[in-house]
């Protein structure tokens, strides 16, 4: 399936501000001027992508996060410098876009302090194979435990995730209590 992405047109000029919701916030892997704590409103973090690559097989998918319809998401935007826009957005289509399983999308965000930028993100295009959906607690914590691929055990990714989550003040509530699972404790711990 043909990978949906943006035309050159629909880039901002200037500086390019990129979305992350997930392992981009523990693991950009390109260079930016800055990052900011921010929001995006219309889509949630979520469970929902089936992972056949980077944590996961095709005989034993694992499960890695997505944009997907309705809520809203608190993530990190980083912002690249306008000269690095074009070499970030080549490494972003070849780190997220293996198997088309994203849509690339231009999004409003809001930064710390309310200021409103257009972000680059990626969110599940609902029409793919991989989209998983909604799963349960049971069905995510099964496919997690299973799921290791070119980029390592599912389990790791989902615990990186929160870690990086709870370091940039973020709570997210289904994340962190499939987290506690994979740790064994069964309920959420509290913070104080």
């Amino acid at each position: 399936m043909a990978a949906k992405i943006l035309a050159e047109s629909e880039f901002p000029e200037g500086d390019l501000w990129v979305f992350g919701y997930g392992s981009l916030i523990w693991k950009p892997g390109f260079a930016f001027l800055e990052q900011k704590p921010a929001r995006l409103i219309g889509e949630h973090r979520s469970l929902c992508i089936y992972s056949m690559v980077h944590r996961g097989t095709y005989e034993k998918p694992g499960l890695v996060l997505g944009l997907d319809r309705g809520g809203a998401c608190q993530g990190v935007a980083f912002r690249v410098a306008a000269a690095e826009r074009k070499a970030t957005v080549a490494y972003l289509r070849e780190r997220e876009q293996v198997t088309g399983v994203y849509r690339e999308v231009m999004r409003s965000v809001w930064l710390k302090g309310d200021a409103r930028v257009r972000a680059l993100a990626y969110v599940a295009d609902r029409s793919h194979d991989q989209y998983a959906g909604r799963l349960t607690i049971d069905e995510q914590l099964r496919l997690v435990r299973q799921g290791h691929g070119a980029y390592g055990p599912n389990d790791e990714y989902v615990i990186a995730t929160v870690t990086a989550l709870e370091a940039q003040g973020i709570r997210d509530a289904p994340l962190h209590r499939l987290a506690a699972m994979l740790h064994g404790e069964g309920a959420l711990h509290r913070h104080s």
